[in-house]
């Protein structure tokens, strides 16, 4: 009989109460069994709500638990870096959010941990283990598009409370970090390779100094080309748009899919412009933060490879640092 995992979660984060404790309490392979927080009570209350046995009052006394296998970090992004290192020196793997470092040279650092610890970590891209996903990859691969050459991606919210850490500069806020990494990520995924140059286009916030409205360009190799727009400070807005040379392929929902509804993409050969090569293509309900649950207690117990693991993230975060730089200096940047 397969054993399950037993995950402690750092800190009481939006994105863990509302959709990575739940999946983790239903997924195949695991379960929240402790909790910690800065503020017991807070720590206390989160469990209470979720059934998690057990409450820390401190990041450490978590990591010292001996009754837990891995570790869910969904700290602020200043916190990602020393928290899984801390966590991996105490034996646990670490599923880690998005972006799992402020920068590359960060990285490397969490990348020499990681192998002097030889256990898995991974960085939270949910959408990497959501069927739509899937499915767009191996109808890019398959040619139903033709060769696909361009893709536009926007992922935008509105968010002006000064209290939250995706407003606070100095811990890694701003919208390159939380969402135009999305764009990055899959767009890597969808093409097959990495960029060879970045340029971008950055507006920062008069008051928090967090980048509120970010575009970018980025050449992958045989000319292909991303174009991307994200934000903190726009209507909530998601698509994604793959054109080729026979056709587009269009993905309505591409990052925050309904885990109880179906999601859908849609195929059109460009015959005309009214949708007379329209063709639905229809993906069944899936919570993508219980698959991703799943396969990182996969990767733990059956050594399964991961899907997003340090050298992927690796790659992301120089298209990150590129856009950055190009962004303080007017010009393309080489990741």
């Amino acid at each position: 009989m397969t054993r399950t995992i037993r995950w402690g979660v750092l800190g009481c984060a939006g994105i863990a109460a509302k959709a990575v404790i739940p999946a983790i309490q239903s997924s195949r392979l695991g379960r929240v069994e402790a909790i910690a927080s800065r503020d017991f009570g807070r720590a206390g209350e989160m469990a209470a709500r979720f059934g998690i046995t057990r409450a820390h009052g401190s990041y450490e006394a978590l990591l010292a638990d001996t009754q837990i296998d891995a570790i869910y970090n969904p700290l602020p992004n200043h916190l990602h870096v020393s928290m899984t290192i801390m966590a991996l020196e105490h034996g646990k793997p670490v599923l880690c959010e998005k972006p799992i470092a402020l920068n590359a040279n960060e990285l490397m650092r969490l990348a020499a941990a990681q192998k002097a610890a030889s256990l898995p970590v991974a960085e939270a891209f949910m959408v990497r283990h959501h069927p739509q996903w899937k499915r767009a990859r191996a109808l890019v691969a398959e040619g139903r598009i033709g060769a696909a050459r361009a893709i536009q991606t926007i992922f935008s919210y509105y968010l002006d409370d000064p209290q939250n850490v995706r407003n606070q500069a100095s811990i890694g806020g701003g919208g390159l970090y939380d969402v135009g990494c999305y764009a990055i990520n899959t767009a890597r995924l969808l093409f097959g390779s990495e960029p060879l140059r970045a340029i971008a286009l950055l507006e920062r916030d008069p008051v928090f100094d967090t980048d509120r409205l970010t575009s970018g360009l980025m050449e992958f190799p045989e000319g292909r080309q991303l174009v991307f727009t994200c934000s903190t400070q726009l209507a909530l807005t998601q698509a994604v748009t793959v054109t080729g040379t026979r056709g587009r392929l269009e993905i309505p929902i591409p990052f925050n899919p309904p885990a109880d509804a179906p999601t859908r993409l849609v195929l059109d050969d460009g015959r005309d412009l009214a949708g007379g090569g329209r063709e639905e293509i229809v993906i069944e309900p899936v919570d993508q933060y219980r698959a991703q649950a799943d396969a990182f207690a996969e990767a733990i117990l059956f050594g399964t490879p991961l899907e997003t693991g340090l050298e992927d993230a690796v790659a992301n975060m120089k298209v990150i640092d590129a856009l950055f730089r190009s962004a303080a200096s007017g010009h393309w940047e080489v990741p």
